[in-house]
């Protein structure tokens, strides 16, 4: 079983920074592919950045420049370092896991980012 626990939501001024964390318990850390996607009220969740195993990245063009995705394998950790925060990133930001070559998915709990003008 796959456990993942995400930290570091808070409220904070535009222009302001925070940086979320993702626990990883149980599974093969090394082989998964792992991912940020976040989800304002009333709309669809969308994908924020990933990196796979290797430490390949890639961010949605709204984030690109100012978040930054990395991963720690001895810490089983996953990273989100988010920069010059806009109110348009304001949403609940869930942490995800994927196999490749499998269909199952593991999703966070979400911790809620907060940007005020």
């Amino acid at each position: 079983q796959v456990q993942l626990v995400e930290s570091g939501g808070d409220l904070v001024q535009a222009g302001g920074s925070l940086r979320l964390s993702c626990s990883v318990r149980g599974g093969n850390f090394g082989l998964a592919i792992m991912g940020w996607y976040r989800q304002a009220p009333g709309k669809q969740r969308e994908l924020v950045a990933t990196i796979t195993p290797g430490g390949t990245t890639n961010h949605a063009d709204s984030v690109k420049g100012r978040f930054i995705i990395s991963r720690e394998s001895a810490k089983r950790m996953v990273n989100l370092q988010m920069d010059s925060l806009k109110v348009e990133d304001t949403a609940v930001y869930y942490c995800h896991l994927y196999y490749r070559g499998r269909s199952e998915n593991y999703w966070g709990q979400g911790t809620q980012v907060t940007v005020s003008s």
